[in-house]
């Protein structure tokens, strides 16, 4: 066996060694419970792909309530080093401190890293309870801008300097009448920039390239917030015109329909859905709601700003059994840096319980092997979390709905996933 080592960037790509060294979070709450039950299928999955070829050196570093008790220190700099270093990590739920320390350990790793594409693939599973009529027409992968946004934390409170001043430069541009209440009004601001919006909807438009999606859909609220949002949905645009063949854009197809007519302008659409082209286009953000639950099958790609996508990620995640299942990962695609992560909370009422269910952890390991190229393994894993759930073998927040299911706890999931990958030739 040979000796652990580090994943390196080399010429801009990432290098995996067969033994390679990958901190982990195992989180607050009930996240060492789900990381002890997915730690235990990746090292089986690992293992049944690879034999004693390859296997992962999972390096324990802390954050969170753990690491508050242990050190005084929500997010030690030791754990930031860690992600920096080793270039990909794994982490359970943590929790975010109320008043004091940072806002959120989630934002901040993002912020400190700068991991601007937050990547959250909504796909179902046969057999999952799902409180949509057909939830099996959702397959659509959210790409949120993860760094910008009023998630950047820019916030005043009503009544500080700092709200004066803000006032102040509103009444000398002559924008105090938009404030309906201006002396008591709290305030956030919003920032949007263009590298910002290129590169999340660049990495969007590649990924639905790589994986040949027929659609990338940039979700926007430019009807109203014409600077920010707006101008996401014009350099979104901009960055399709950068990828002119092998993209057909919403500003194609209308510019046919002004000089010819709309048959022509479907004609030539799907004539660039027949060549493999990925079809660009936009929507109003609170259309996208109405429409993915009238017609997700018309979704494949999203990308959005932080709110929306925040909004978005979950209701779909919603639409096929809930965040429970629902992985994520946050990635800078030119760093190569990522933090894959459960997307639920600690709920720590259930800690120590062995009884939640830990699908969105093992699947965002998925994310994980296929992000360094283990692609066997991943299929794999994904391929037990189907059996299991169609064979309805599942925990209490599927069992609760499924009266023939065979309620199994959180490590005897694991056990259950562990059990069909030995049994899968």
């Amino acid at each position: 066996m040979k000796q652990p080592e580090k994943l390196k960037l080399v010429d801009g790509k990432l290098f995996v060694p067969d033994n390679p060294i990958i901190p982990f979070i195992a989180g607050d709450g009930i996240g060492p419970e789900i990381w002890q039950a997915a730690r235990r299928v990746f090292d089986s999955a690992v293992n049944k792909i690879y034999g004693d070829n390859r296997q992962v050196h999972w390096k324990r570093v802390l954050a969170g309530e753990a690491s508050y008790q242990d050190s005084g220190s929500w997010l030690p700099d030791e754990t930031l080093a860690a992600f920096k270093e080793y270039l990909v990590a794994i982490k359970g739920p943590l929790t975010t401190p109320v008043g004091e320390g940072h806002r959120s350990i989630n934002v901040t790793l993002r912020q400190e890293l700068d991991l601007f594409a937050c990547v959250r693939p909504v796909q179902y599973y046969a057999g999952t309870p799902s409180p949509v009529k057909h939830p099996e027409n959702v397959d659509i992968t959210v790409f949120r801008e993860n760094t910008e946004d009023i998630y950047a934390g820019i916030d005043f409170e009503s009544g500080s300097a700092e709200a004066k001043k803000l006032l102040n430069l509103l009444k000398d541009n002559h924008q105090e009448n938009k404030v309906r209440f201006p002396e008591t009004s709290s305030f956030a601001i919003k920032p949007v920039s263009s590298e910002g919006s290129k590169r999340i909807v660049r990495a969007a438009l590649n990924y639905a390239i790589s994986q040949k999606k027929s659609y990338l859909t940039l979700v926007h609220k430019g009807n109203i917030m014409k600077k920010t949002e707006g101008n996401f949905k014009k350099w979104g645009y901009e960055v399709a015109a950068e990828l002119k063949n092998q993209v057909f854009t919403s500003v194609e197809y209308n510019q046919i329909k002004q000089q010819q007519n709309k048959t022509a302008a479907d004609k030539a659409q799907l004539q660039a859905k027949k060549d493999g082209k990925v079809i660009v286009n936009d929507i109003i953000a609170d259309n996208f709601f109405q429409q993915s639950l009238l017609h997700p099958e018309n979704f494949d790609v999203v990308a959005t700003l932080n709110l929306n996508g925040d909004y978005i990620s979950d209701a779909l995640a919603a639409q096929v059994g809930g965040i429970g299942i629902a992985p994520g990962a946050n990635i800078n695609y030119q760093t190569k840096r990522a933090v894959f992560e459960a997307t639920h909370g600690t709920a720590p009422q259930f800690a120590g319980q062995n009884k939640l269910n830990p699908t969105s952890l093992i699947l965002s390991g998925v994310m994980l092997f296929e992000y360094i190229g283990w692609n066997e393994v991943a299929l794999e894993i994904k391929r037990a979390v189907a059996t299991a759930i169609e064979e309805q073998h599942v925990t209490v927040d599927f069992a609760a709905a499924l009266p023939q299911a065979t309620e199994l706890s959180t490590s005897g999931f694991a056990d259950y996933l562990i059990e069909l990958m030995a049994k899968n030739e």
